[in-house]
C-alpha cells in the first residue's frame, strides 16, 4: 500500500513524520505533503494540485490511500479522486459538504458552540477559536504532545494564510471514506466529530487516544487506525 498524508493548517509535512516512519517500518510507501500555507497567493485549488503532484511521486506498488488531517480534509478528497486512490481517511477532519468553503464550515457545523460546551464540561474558560485571547495553542493543540516531539516539528511550523478558506469544496469523489477521531481533541471534540461524520458522510468514526495533533502524540495508534481503514476499504488484505 502507498499512503499520501496531507497536513492541516500550517501545512507542515513534519506533522506526519512519526506516522510516515511507522508506515514505512511496516513495509508501506508513505509520503507527507508540505504545503506553503503562508503564501496568500495559493488557495484550495493550488493545494489540491500540490497534493496530486506529491501523490504522483510516491514509489512502490499497491493501492493508494489519501489521508487528510483537520483542514487537510478539504484538499485530500479531490486529490484522491484525481489520483485514482482506493479511498480517503480523515483524521480529526473538517468534513466538508459540496459547495461549502472552509471559511463557512465553522458556523455551518457549529464547531464554536461545540468547543465552548466541551471547555465548560472540562472546567476551562470557553474560547471562540484562534484569535480569541482565551485560545492558546498549548491548551488546544499541544497539551498531549511530548516536548521532544514538539522540538522535532518546530522547523516546519508556519502561519496559515486565509486564502485556502475561500474556495468551495467541489464535492466528494466516488470513493470510500473513513473517519478517525481523537478521544481527547479539545478543538474538534469527539462528540462533535461523530455528529458531523454521521450527518455528512453516514459513517461512525474510529476513535483513537490523543488530542487534535494525535499523529504527534499517539503515532502508533493513529498508524494502526489508518491500517484498519485501509483493510476496511480493501486497500490492504485482511
Amino acid at each position: 500500500m502507498r499512503t499520501l498524508l496531507v497536513p492541516g493548517a500550517g501545512g507542515a509535512a513534519s506533522y506526519w513524520y512519526l506516522v510516515v516512519d511507522a508506515l514505512r517500518a511496516a513495509g508501506h510507501g508513505a509520503v507527507a505533503v508540505d504545503l506553503p500555507a503562508d503564501d496568500p497567493a495559493l488557495g484550495l485549488p493550488e493545494y489540491v494540485d500540490l497534493v496530486v503532484d506529491a501523490g504522483q511521486q510516491i514509489s512502490g506498488d499497491g493501492p493508494l490511500l489519501v489521508v487528510g488531517q483537520s483542514l487537510g480534509a478539504f484538499s485530500a478528497p479531490t486529490a484522491a479522486g484525481r489520483l485514482g486512490a482506493a479511498g480517503v481517511v480523515l483524521l480529526n477532519g473538517m468534513v466538508p459538504r459540496a459547495g461549502e468553503s472552509a471559511g463557512e464550515w465553522w458556523e455551518a457545523t457549529g464547531q464554536g458552540a461545540a468547543m465552548a460546551a466541551h471547555d465548560r464540561r472540562e472546567g476551562r474558560v470557553p474560547a471562540a477559536g484562534p484569535g480569541d485571547p482565551a485560545f492558546d495553542v498549548e491548551t488546544y493543540f499541544l497539551h498531549d504532545v511530548p516536548e521532544a516531539v514538539r522540538a522535532a516539528t518546530t522547523d516546519g511550523a508556519r502561519p496559515q494564510s486565509g486564502s485556502v478558506f475561500a474556495a468551495p469544496f467541489p464535492g466528494w469523489p466516488d470513493l470510500p471514506v473513513r473517519v478517525v477521531s481523537a478521544a481527547d481533541d479539545r478543538f474538534f471534540p469527539r462528540a462533535f466529530q461523530a455528529r458531523v461524520a454521521r450527518e455528512r458522510l453516514g459513517v461512525e468514526p474510529d476513535v483513537v487516544p490523543g488530542g487534535h495533533l494525535a499523529a504527534l502524540s499517539r503515532p502508533s495508534e493513529v498508524t494502526s487506525a489508518l491500517l484498519r481503514a485501509a483493510r476496511a476499504i480493501g486497500a490492504l488484505p485482511g
